[in-house]
């Protein structure tokens, strides 16, 4: 009699573990994060931005607990040196080796352009932050991409509200890479008052800007109207110095323009008062209780605020705790993509919405102008209006 009792309810407790699903199943159970960034390199400060940004936003997203739905969270990170095909080869391992339920990076965009397939062809889901080239989440996307970071058309369509304007001639001066190519190619697409008359692309790492800024002012200096020479420019040394030094503005007319940066790279910003553009990140500028939550406790912590990829880290933490969250601590790969397409998480810089077709996270851009302030050792970008994401009308690039 006490044998069939035990063995009922040995069968009802495995009935009701079967009825729990995957997701009793995993209780308990680590779930893994590859976290890979660039940070040996030209890159390196983002990718240390990024890394910050990402264990503060799981702290904020789990309430300090570093677990969701009774599952750890364990953060693996990997440093790709800015190389595709360490990058490549990391994130195979991370999802063979250390079993990983989803990867978040990287930096560079020619590294994550590498890292696509690799997501594709384990089946894991990629979450990109920060790299930017349209192709990611365009011609090169497959279904396990998701983006936290903006695009090249983001920032294209917002500086194209500041900049685009009839009378406007432009000279573009871009890294010769994915990002700055794409960035090009995508003001081109949204530049319809303006005129754009040269490109310049010169290597991330360029030490010496002489040569290409010279052959800016050939083509610029005689052309009738207002002149621009617009810089999109990841990584260090930066153009910045180098054409304050040059006097552009009082020698030839030519102004600046150009989107946000880290605070190092505007400290020379503080050359170009009135200055305008648009930026994707600036911890003065958004008003959220996530955003008020990031800039006191990084003061708190590291005595400074957080830069522009510290939000963009914050942001892909906690699109990952919030998709966990949906399906109750279960990472199987499609319940994941179930939960984040068509997601909206708020952010420190808003709320985002990954857009259903190719998962790029649909989220506000900032027009700002340069102010002078001497609290700061930068060049303060003000606010001029909030461009909204509805305003940016973003193409689905993707051919899928």
């Amino acid at each position: 009699m006490q044998r069939r009792f035990l063995l009922a309810l040995s069968t009802l407790a495995l009935a009701a573990t079967l009825a729990a699903g995957p997701a009793a199943a995993q209780a308990g159970k680590d779930f893994k994060i590859a976290l890979l960034t660039g940070k040996t390199g030209p890159l390196e400060a983002y990718a240390k931005q990024t890394v910050t940004g990402f264990m503060m936003g799981l702290e904020y997203a789990t309430g300090g607990t570093m677990a969701v739905a009774g599952r750890r969270i364990v953060v693996i990170e990997k440093d790709d040196q800015g190389k595709p095909d360490i990058g490549k080869a990391q994130l195979a391992a991370a999802y063979a080796d250390d079993k990983v339920d989803i990867a978040v990076g990287t930096t560079g965009s020619p590294v994550a352009l590498a890292m696509l397939p690799v997501a594709e062809e384990y089946r894991k889901i990629l979450l990109v932050e920060p790299a930017v080239a349209d192709s990611i989440t365009g011609d090169k996307w497959n279904r396990y991409i998701f983006r936290t970071g903006r695009n090249s058309s983001q920032d294209a369509a917002a500086n194209a509200a500041a900049l685009d304007k009839a009378g406007n001639v432009i000279a573009v001066l871009a890294n010769d890479n994915a990002f700055g190519r794409d960035a090009v190619k995508a003001s081109k697409d949204f530049i319809k008052k303006a005129k754009i008359v040269h490109e310049e692309y010169l290597p991330v790492g360029t030490t010496d800007f002489t040569a290409g800024l010279q052959r800016i002012i050939d083509r610029l200096k005689d052309q009738p109207g207002n002149k621009y020479v617009s810089v999109v420019w990841s990584g260090n040394p930066t153009p910045f110095p180098k054409i304050a030094d040059l006097e552009l503005d009082k020698r030839f007319g030519i102004k600046l323009a150009t989107g946000g940066n880290i605070l190092p790279a505007m400290v020379a910003y503080k050359n170009f008062p009135g200055m305008e553009g648009a930026l994707y990140y600036y911890f003065g500028i958004p008003k959220n209780k996530v955003n008020e939550w990031l800039v006191a406790n990084h003061y708190r912590q590291f005595k400074a605020p957080p830069d522009f990829f510290t939000a963009g880290g914050m942001s892909a933490a906690i699109a990952v705790v919030e998709a966990l969250k949906k399906t109750r601590g279960d990472s199987d790969t499609e319940k994941l993509i179930a939960a984040m397409e068509g997601m909206s998480f708020e952010t420190p810089k808003g709320t985002m919405t990954f857009r259903k077709e190719d998962h790029q996270a649909m989220q506000d851009m900032f027009h700002f102008r340069i102010r002078n302030d001497p609290a700061f050792a930068w060049g303060v970008p003000e606010l001029v209006r909030v461009i909204p994401a509805s305003e940016l009308q973003i193409p689905i690039r993707n051919k899928r």
